[in-house]
Parts: C-alpha cells; structure tokens; sequence
C-alpha cells in the first residue's frame, strides 16, 4: 500500500511538473521580439542581458538558449559609460550566407545610443561553426548634436538589393539611412530619409526624447508595397504601457508612407493594427516575416492577468481587399 501511494505522488508530482513545463514552454516573457527560421528551427532574439534567445519547432513550445553576448560588446562603453549589457531590440536578417544580427546600445530615455551588428554563418549553437563575431558600431546618435535616436534596427532591402537600415525613438522621428554593401557601415555619399514622425513640443530641450511618441520602424515588401509598421505611444510601464502598432505603405522604400486615409507618416499617419484591450494593457514593437507561405506578425503585449508581464504574440496577418493588413 504504500509503494502504491508512493508511486501515485510520484506520478502526480511528474505531472504537475509536466502541466508546468507546457504551461511555461507556451507563455516566455519577451521585450522587442525578432524572429528568423532556419531549416526547421525558428530562431527567437529579444531585448535582455546579452540578448536573450529562443528556439522552437512549432512557433508555441519555446526553448531558452544561451546569450548572443556572455560579456558586453567591447566597444559599449564608449557609447554608454558602465554599460550592464542589458541590449535592446535586435534585429535578425539572412545574407549572401550570412546572418546579420543588429542590436542597440543605450541609455532609457537619452539618444545617448548606438546600434551595432555581430554575424555568424549558423544560428544553430550545436552547430561547431556556432561563433557570433561582433563587427562593431553601425551608427551612433550623440545628446545636443542628434534629434533622433540610434535604437530600433531594422534591415531591409530595397527592389535593387540595396540595403537600407530603418530605425528610431521619438524626437524627430523614424530615420532611414543607406548601408554599404557590406552591411556594417553607412554607404557614402550619406543619403538619409524621415520615415515617421508625430508632433513635438517645440520649447522641449534637444536632449529631450519629447511627446512625439513612436518608435521601431520595421519594413516588410509585400503586394508591390512597402509596408512600414511601426510602435506608438509608451512601452515597457507594465500596467500603464499604451503601446499599440500603426502602419502605412509606399510604392518605394525610403518612402513617403502614407496610412489608409492618405494621410503621411511623416505628419503623424498611421493606420491603427493593434492596441490593448480588457486582456493586454498595450501591444507593440512588431517584426513581420513569411514563414511557409504565410504571413505573422510577432510582438509583445503586457497581460493585464500578470501585472503588466510582456508575452509573446505570434500571430497570422492577412491582407483586405485593399491590400491592407489585418489580423
């Protein structure tokens, strides 16, 4: 009798840890999710120490992996004085064999801020190519002398295969700045474009991140547009997050973006695609990607049932008859 009790506890206890184990592998906290399949495997990259990183099979059960940086870029000192290599917001892309890997150096709420980009020829760690090699400081944006905001990569190419690096937070808006073709520097001659942008307060400081709140420009080609979606409004406040994604579209990739009434980008446009409700206290900071012929768009958005906590969203986009996106 009690080796039968004995074994029923045990086989309780495994399946307490089992319903655990699921509930977890389905329900991974997440800041500024990006995302890249590789074979059979996606690879899941976001805000966090060293750049924390996911895998799954399935795009629900979710495996921890080890960091992009054990120690912090060598170079983000100089940028961020005592920088504790807490990265934001990478950005994952696929490239004449090569996997560019941008992430952003910064200070909260300064354009004290630099993105950088680190590359591998494999996202697989079992793999033994398995090395990231950090190439250095892509752009930089320095207090008083910038009114934009180095943070927020996004890679994208244009019909040409030229590359183009979207990015930003607040001030003067989303920035789009041609690349080399080696996709570590800024090509030259400079050519720079404004994206989006929301209204500022005139009289605030240069070193203010201001009221015209918009941030992580992320392009994806789809039905002979651009679609440029980007994230109003304040993250990362847990039950006072109002984060919500808008989006507008152009016919070329340095624009301009307009939304669905016409209305620019770059004069405060932006067509409504997700925001909070009763169940998510703000949505935002998307990536948008075709997985096996269909399209996702991937977020986070803070539970209003566990105080704020930012969980990953995956979810499928569809398109109306206007070519528009919705879920």
């Amino acid at each position: 009798m009690k080796l039968h009790k004995h074994i029923s506890l045990l086989f309780f206890f495994f399946l307490i840890a089992l319903i655990g184990t699921s509930s977890l592998a389905q329900d991974i906290t997440v800041h500024d999710p990006v995302m890249i399949k590789q074979k059979d495997t996606y690879y899941l990259y976001c805000t966090g120490k060293g750049i924390s990183v996911f895998s799954s099979t399935d795009l629900k059960n979710w495996n921890k992996e080890s960091q992009i940086f054990p120690e912090k870029p060598v170079w983000a000192d100089s940028v961020v004085p005592g920088f504790d290599n807490h990265i934001w917001a990478p950005d994952i892309s696929f490239h004449n064999n090569t996997y560019y890997l941008y992430y952003s150096v910064s200070a909260f709420a300064k354009n004290t801020s630099a993105i950088g980009v680190t590359t591998n020829t494999t996202l697989d760690p079992k793999d033994p190519a398995y090395k990231w090699v950090d190439q250095g400081i892509v752009i930089q944006s320095i207090p008083n002398r910038d009114l934009w905001n180095a943070i927020d990569p996004n890679l994208t190419f244009d019909e040409n295969n030229t590359p183009w690096l979207a990015f930003g937070s607040f001030w003067e808006g989303l920035k789009m700045v041609k690349l080399s073709s080696d996709l570590k520097s800024i090509a030259q001659p400079q050519e720079w474009h404004t994206i989006a942008k929301r209204k500022r307060t005139f009289e605030l400081a240069d070193s203010d991140p201001g009221d015209g709140a918009l941030e992580a420009p992320f392009i994806f080609k789809k039905n002979g547009y651009y679609y440029e979606f980007l994230s109003w409004d304040l993250c990362c406040r847990g039950e006072k997050s109002t984060y919500k994604v808008v989006v507008g579209r152009s016919k070329t990739i340095t624009g301009p973006y307009v939304d669905k009434d016409g209305k620019l980008l770059t004069e405060g446009g932006g067509t409504l695609l997700i925001q909070g409700d009763k169940n998510w206290f703000g949505a935002g900071h998307n990536s948008t990607y075709t997985f096996d012929g269909k399209d996702y768009i991937i977020y986070h958005a803070y539970d209003s049932k566990q105080n704020g906590r930012p969980l990953l969203q995956v979810k499928e986009l569809q398109w109306d008859a206007d070519l528009w996106p919705t879920l």
